[in-house]
């Protein structure tokens, strides 16, 4: 069942339109206050930062999208190649297939490929509810070498999934548990919906290393399972949450305010390196991409690292244009919302 619902997922992906109705990551909402003279050369520009004990050539992580079948160990292979490349971080899809099927997980294996990269194993967090503890957070780490752990929120697509679990009573306490006694740092991320600013302080006081926003505006889970519904019952009900979710651009100012001394990531919808530099001057410390890489990474490794290099250039171009000649710099630039 497992290995046929991410076949079903990488295929909608890529054939359907699963993106937003009515609803955008708000970034469209920001301008950046040009700045003629920047007194710096472009060559000057500097994107590399730290993220979790990790070096970033630039603050760009590939987030988690799949594994578990052969097509998607290819994508994986990809994508941790034109990381490695890059100097990016990048995230595996949910593990729990191959913690449940040991045959799986050379689907998740990517390490050889990426030495060097922060790597980012992933579990949903609901599993902590159905029986996983620490001993399978920690063979999800294991089993890729990871450097940290994500675990993801996504009540929404559980209870828009006919096999969904959606017993999230008293899950809080057990992320608590996770992240004060796993070896290696905890990132808590949505799926595409957003955080709060009142999950995200109630994460931070749980001790999570990082929280990834995950907002809406990107690839929308309720259109991935309306397309993957079997009744026509459970079609509509997925349909009617096509506009549902806090833009990525609203959910990042609000997780700033309830975990203001956390590691933000911004994913959800980010087109290119200026939303990119945007999240950067909102208060993200990196940000996570996922649909236009799977394209990509559909194609080849080589088109992964030319859509890399295409986000570098626009984050380093926006930079400039901002008289922003670092990460630090950029955090402090002009940056006006549209009344």
């Amino acid at each position: 069942m497992h290995q046929q619902r991410k076949s079903d997922h990488i295929r909608i992906n890529l054939q359907n339109d699963v993106g937003f109705k009515d609803l955008s990551t708000g970034f469209e909402r920001y301008r950046f206050t040009h700045c003629a003279l920047p007194e710096f050369d472009l060559d000057d520009v500097d994107i590399s930062t730290r993220l979790l004990g990790k070096c970033l050539a630039a603050p760009l992580v590939i987030s988690s999208m799949t594994g578990g079948t052969p097509e998607a160990s290819l994508i994986n292979q990809r994508l941790a190649e034109a990381a490695q490349a890059a100097g990016i971080g990048m995230g595996v899809g949910s593990q729990r297939a191959a913690i449940e099927d040991l045959s799986l997980e050379d689907t998740f294996r990517v390490r050889h490929l990426a030495p060097d990269i922060l790597l980012l194993a992933n579990l949903g967090a609901i599993q902590l509810n159905c029986g996983y503890g620490l001993d399978e957070c920690r063979r999800a780490v294991e089993m890729v070498e990871a450097d940290a752990l994500i675990l993801h929120l996504n009540s929404l697509q559980e209870a828009l999934q006919p096999e969904g679990e959606t017993r999230f009573a008293g899950l809080l306490s057990k992320i608590e548990a996770i992240c004060r006694t796993l070896e290696v740092p905890v990132v808590v991320k949505e799926v595409g919906w957003g955080i709060s600013e009142q999950v995200a302080r109630q994460l931070a006081g749980a001790g999570v290393a990082a929280i990834d926003v995950a907002g809406a505006g990107g690839s929308s889970w309720s259109q991935v399972e309306m397309y993957r519904a079997a009744t026509d019952c459970q079609r509509q009900v997925a349909a009617a949450f096509a506009g549902w979710g806090i833009p990525t651009a609203e959910s990042l100012l609000m997780a700033r305010r309830g975990a203001p001394d956390l590691p933000l990531l911004a994913s959800g919808g980010i087109r290119d390196g200026i939303q990119v530099a945007k999240a950067i001057a909102l208060g993200a410390d990196a940000c996570g991409i996922a649909g236009v890489f799977l394209h990509a990474a559909n194609e080849s490794a080589a088109a992964v690292a030319d859509l890399i290099t295409v986000f570098v250039t626009q984050l380093r171009v926006a930079m400039f244009a901002a008289g922003a000649v670092d990460i630090a710099a950029l955090r402090r630039v002009p940056i006006t919302a549209d009344s």
